[in-house]
């Protein structure tokens, strides 16, 4: 398997095996407590076990990774809301994220 399916089902299944470790948290939770990660809001302890679970699955260390990145480029589209939009971006996205403002 290969792709999203893949990646999802070994997550999945990691998931099963360090649920059974103690001070260990699965994949599912890794990702409800990544923004209090990333915002310092987790006790020491709960940093500890995140930050364990960081350092054995690299499914995660990737979705971190890409959520930081995403983070990077939504403040860097936004620093200038006077700024041209690129040309490549779609007609209807930008109708989309206008209508969502309004609405």
């Amino acid at each position: 398997m290969t792709g999203r399916i893949g990646s999802r089902l070994g997550r999945w299944m990691k998931g099963l095996m360090l649920s059974n470790l103690p001070l260990m948290i699965n994949c599912k939770q890794f990702e409800s407590f990544l923004v209090d990660y990333l915002e310092g809001d987790l006790s020491d302890r709960q940093r500890a076990i995140f930050e364990f679970h960081l350092k054995i699955c690299r499914e995660c260390r990737d979705y971190l990774a890409a959520y930081g990145r995403t983070i990077e480029i939504g403040k860097a589209v936004f620093a200038d809301p006077s700024a041209d939009l690129p040309d490549d971006v779609p007609d209807d996205l930008v109708k989309a994220v206008l209508e969502a403002r309004r609405g």
